[in-house]
């Protein structure tokens, strides 16, 4: 690997943490000359009981991440980026982003959100920023703050 990225992706939740780092995101695919792939991932888990009353939520779901992708894939191209890119996948966030996408997009560098979880959400539940931290091919950068 060498001392500059080429392909990184920013996890996009909707969450002030993603938030951040997809702006860090930007800056770091500007000085590296990267392309920019942002990854949305609808965990199914968390609505697989509510489908069974309500059968639309799914799609409901999909259409909420498209919108918000396309936003976010305008504010990248408005900041100067050329090469970018959204992807919108079902699963598990923290299986699917550094098991399957980053290998099959041939990402360098994943940037995500620390989520404000508490000690026992990460018992139960485990963070996904954690996930990818350990399992990723790539360089992860966990943003914290809003900070540059």
């Amino acid at each position: 690997m060498g001392l500059k990225y080429k392909h990184i992706l920013v996890a996009i939740d909707g969450s002030k943490e993603a938030d951040w780092a997809f702006r860090k995101g930007i800056e770091i695919a500007k000085r590296n000359n990267a392309n920019l792939l942002l990854v949305h991932v609808i965990d199914t888990r968390s609505y697989a009981l509510i489908e069974a009353y309500d059968t639309v939520i799914g799609d409901r779901a999909e259409k909420l991440a498209k919108d918000m992708m396309e936003n976010y894939h305008k504010q990248a191209t408005d900041a100067g980026l050329s090469d970018v890119q959204y992807e919108i996948d079902f699963g598990s966030p923290k299986v699917r982003i550094p098991r399957d996408i980053a290998k099959k997009h041939y990402v360098d560098l994943i940037i995500c959100g620390a989520t404000g979880m508490n000690v026992v959400e990460r018992f139960f539940i485990g963070s996904v920023s954690e996930h990818i931290t350990r399992y990723a091919p790539c360089d992860v950068l966990v943003v914290r703050t809003e900070k540059n």
